[in-house]
């Protein structure tokens, strides 16, 4: 079934009965150009003038790469996105961040997010099998950069679920294990009865990043132990950013305990990533309180969140761009469209999964 067509029923053991919309990628291609994808909007009108960045295009990868039957305008669409993160990269492995609509790289390559995005995206387009020619040329320049190691760990986790993919197509891949086994010392032990538990002294964005990495290396790896660690944390994050069954994720300036709840401004990309992980969760558990997970991630963006608004627009296939106090910040960049698609289509493909396995007794 096409996510481009298509609308889905999910039915989770412990949520309400809730429809799904059609994952499109219409405001996506309005906010993209022969050149890349646009950071910013206002409303729905790309802000040309602030140009691109590679951490969208990245982003941009990663979906068009995960949809299960793309269209031919999604293969080109990718093909684009591809040639700008190729673009973005050195000869030594790091990656340019910020481009201007000139066409001109505006800051010094390194080590930080963009580099860990970019490797998450070109390990995931390494696995496409529709289109065989990108996927070796991901793979080429994956291999280029995963011998580089970030001292960030979001950049660091972001690169190493780039690795775990890589290593579904390629398990002898060597610069991918390492890049996996360097990111689970980096993130360390999760200890669950310390009065703080995350690895980090607050909670920060896309959080739920940092146990994915620890179940998607243990998993690659054959670390159950990694795998354990990774659910508990995942567990613990999840119970600290819910309240009374919906979601109340941490806000753009972090979190920690003692200061007040809910916050905000609330980041589109923290769902996004809360998504990611309980499917992650889901796909290696089976345990139903992943897929409620994914369902309750799906169900902030439609309204179900501390304020009672949604966060997708329909008519435009566009995220907004935060959950504020009294409603929403109404323009749909790139980031926040990015992480509604990606829920979106997490949400679609755990509602087939858990449909599965209840019809078959599992």
């Amino acid at each position: 079934m096409s996510a481009d067509t298509a609308t889905d029923t999910a039915t989770a053991q412990h949520e309400p009965r809730m429809r799904l919309p059609i994952v499109s990628f219409e405001h996506l291609f309005r906010l993209s150009d022969g050149t890349g994808l646009f950071e910013h909007a206002e409303l729905t009108t790309p802000r040309v003038e602030h140009g691109y960045c590679l951490d969208d295009v990245a982003r941009g990868l990663l979906v068009a790469a995960r949809e299960p039957v793309p269209s031919e305008r999604l293969h080109r669409l990718a093909r684009t996105y591809l040639r700008f993160v190729i673009d973005g990269q050195t000869d030594d492995g790091l990656f340019h961040n910020r481009r201007g609509a000139d066409g001109v790289w505006a800051d010094d390559a390194g080590l930080e997010d963009c580099w860990g995005r970019a490797l998450w995206a070109l390990g995931t387009a390494a696995t496409q099998t529709q289109q065989p020619a990108l996927a070796e040329q991901a793979l080429t320049h994956f291999g280029i950069s995963s011998c580089r190691r970030s001292p960030s760990l979001r950049a660091t986790a972001f690169a190493a679920l780039g690795a775990a993919e890589v290593l579904t197509v390629r398990p002898d891949h060597r610069r991918a294990q390492a890049l996996l086994s360097n990111a689970v010392k980096l993130i360390g032990q999760f200890q669950a009865e310390s009065p703080w538990s995350w690895p980090e002294p607050r909670l920060r964005y896309a959080n739920a990043v940092l146990p994915e990495t620890l179940l998607a290396a243990g998993a690659a790896l054959g670390d159950p132990a990694t795998v354990a660690a990774g659910l508990a944390m995942l567990d613990w994050l999840l119970d600290i950013e819910t309240a009374d069954s919906h979601l109340s994720v941490t806000p753009a300036h972090g979190w920690k305990v003692g200061e007040p709840r809910p916050g905000f401004d609330q980041q589109p990309i923290e769902v996004a990533a809360i998504a990611d992980a309980c499917a992650r969760a889901f796909t290696l558990t089976g345990d139903p309180k992943w897929s409620d997970g994914v369902l309750r991630s799906a169900a902030w963006f439609l309204g179900d969140n501390d304020v009672h608004t949604a966060l997708f627009d329909p008519a435009s296939g566009g995220g907004c761009d935060g959950l504020e106090r009294f409603g929403r910040n109404e323009n749909q960049g790139a980031e926040s469209t990015l992480a509604a698609i990606s829920t979106f289509q997490q949400a679609h493909r755990i509602a087939v999964l858990d449909r599965r396995g209840r019809l078959s007794g599992t």
